[in-house]
């Protein structure tokens, strides 16, 4: 789901004025469109290159990934590991699992990204921690969950990344009168906002994105 908030001349500049997809995310992104029913989950060119960045500042050695969808954002947040990093991805549909490793191998991360099919509320207790990054886009309905499973494997200092948090400005609604997603994502929300352990801040790009450092 994409908010748009620019007026299309503007997006398009700031579009033209960032760096372009390489060929292999070029590739991902056509096959996603072409392939998948909700193209649009996908995090596209400025989301994707702003997890590189991220990614790139930090160096992580360990990022979790809840929600892989086609590999997009994997592969984004994978080139900003330090050597030997491991980025762990989990996918809860298996029918995206063929295409998401197909461009990790073209991409070059197949050694670097540990792809994981099953419940990620399931899977995430088995993992070994501290992770330096994480990153949620995945059921909008488990984010207070995922946040709750997830926040004590989070280094010291170390950051979580939510996609969606803004969800089309409906969060902003009165809610009685939102679906089951606006809930949980406005659940979550308001669990961030009480969570004296971190800080947080909502970056108005796409959808929003919520950043969170534990102290």
């Amino acid at each position: 789901m994409i908010m748009l908030t620019l007026p299309r001349d503007l997006e398009h500049y700031i579009e033209t004025h960032s760096t372009a997809e390489d060929p292999v995310l070029e590739e991902l992104s056509r096959r996603t469109w072409w392939e998948t029913i909700y193209p649009q989950m996908m995090s596209g060119p400025l989301q994707g290159k702003l997890l590189e960045f991220i990614s790139r500042m930090i160096a992580p050695e360990r990022i979790l990934e809840i929600g892989t969808f086609t590999g997009y954002s994997a592969i984004c947040l994978a080139r900003g590991l330090r050597d030997h990093g491991k980025l762990i991805t989990i996918e809860n549909n298996d029918e995206l699992l063929d295409i998401s490793a197909e461009f990790f191998e073209k991409a070059g991360l197949t050694d670097r990204i540990e792809l994981h099919h099953g419940n990620a509320l399931e899977i995430i207790p088995s993992l070994e921690g501290p992770f330096d990054l994480v990153f949620i886009d995945a059921e909008k309905t488990e984010y207070v969950d995922y946040y709750k499973t997830v926040i004590g494997k989070v280094r010291s200092g170390g950051f979580v990344l939510v996609d969606n948090v803004l969800w089309d400005g409906k969060v902003t609604a009165h809610p009685g009168n939102m679906d089951a997603e606006t809930r949980g994502i406005h659940r979550f929300n308001e669990t961030v906002r009480k969570d004296s352990a971190v800080e947080q801040i909502i970056l108005p790009l796409r959808d929003g994105i919520m950043m969170v450092r534990k102290k």
